[in-house]
C-alpha cells in the first residue's frame, strides 16, 4: 500500500502518474491524513468545467504573476495540472525558479485523472482551450486549401504558416494561439480567482495540515 510518508522517497521526477496521485489521495484518507497538494493552472472556464475535487485553482498568469507569494505556500509536495500538462509543466518551471524543487507535473493532465477513475467535479460544459486550439487550426488550414484551390494559391501559404506554428508549439512546448484565445470574451466570461483569495487558500490549508512541511 503506497503510504503518506511514500511521498518523502526520491524517486519522484519531473511527472507523478494518476495512479500515483490516486494511491496518495487514498493512502491520506484512510491515514487521516492531508492529501498532497493539487494545484490546477487552466483558466476559470476549464476549472468550472470539470476539476480534481479538492484541488486549489491558480490560473497559470496568475501564478507567473505571483510566483514568489504562492511558492512561500506551498509545503510539502504538490501536484500542478492542466488539460494536456503544457500549462503545468510550464508552472513547475515558475516554481523551480524561486527554489521550489517538489512541484510535479500531472502526465497527461485532467483527462488521465478522469480515466484513472479519480474524483472529479463536473459543472457547465466548456471547450477546453486545447481543443479550442484545434478547432481554430483544422478551421484555418481548411480555409488557406480551399482558397489556394479556387482563389489564389498564395493563400495555401496559409496552411503552411498553421503547421509552421504548430511545430514550433510542440518543439517549444508552448502555444501562442491557446494564450490568445483565452483573452477571448467565451474564456473571460468566468471571472478567474483574485490573488488575494487565492493566497488566503493556501494559507488556510497550510494551517489545516502543518505536517505537510515534514514530508
Amino acid at each position: 500500500m503506497t503510504t503518506i510518508s511514500a511521498l518523502e522517497t526520491p524517486h519522484l521526477g519531473r511527472t507523478v502518474d494518476a495512479a500515483t496521485v490516486l494511491a496518495w489521495h487514498r493512502a491520506a484518507a484512510s491515514e487521516g491524513a492531508g492529501a498532497p497538494m493539487v494545484i490546477d493552472v487552466r483558466s476559470a472556464p476549464e476549472y468550472g468545467t470539470s476539476h480534481i475535487r479538492g484541488s486549489f485553482h491558480v490560473p497559470l498568469p496568475t501564478l507567473a504573476e505571483h510566483t514568489s507569494d504562492v511558492a512561500a505556500l506551498i509545503e510539502g509536495p504538490v501536484v500542478l495540472v492542466c488539460q494536456s500538462g503544457v500549462r503545468a509543466e510550464q508552472a513547475r518551471r515558475h516554481l523551480a525558479a524561486t527554489g521550489l524543487e517538489r512541484a510535479h507535473v500531472l502526465d497527461g493532465g485532467l483527462p488521465a485523472y478522469t480515466a484513472a477513475g479519480g474524483d472529479i467535479v463536473r459543472g457547465p460544459q466548456v471547450w477546453a482551450l486545447e481543443r479550442q486550439v484545434r478547432l481554430v487550426a483544422g478551421v484555418l488550414v481548411l480555409a488557406g486549401l480551399t482558397a489556394g484551390r479556387f482563389i489564389s494559391p498564395k493563400a495555401r501559404l496559409l496552411a503552411g504558416g498553421i503547421g509552421a506554428g504548430l511545430t514550433f508549439s510542440a518543439v517549444s512546448n508552448t502555444c501562442a494561439m491557446g494564450a490568445a484565445l483565452a483573452r477571448l470574451p467565451l474564456n473571460r466570461d468566468v471571472a478567474e480567482p483574485e490573488i488575494g483569495q487565492t493566497l488566503a487558500a493556501l494559507r488556510a490549508r497550510r494551517h489545516e495540515h502543518p505536517q505537510d512541511a515534514q514530508r
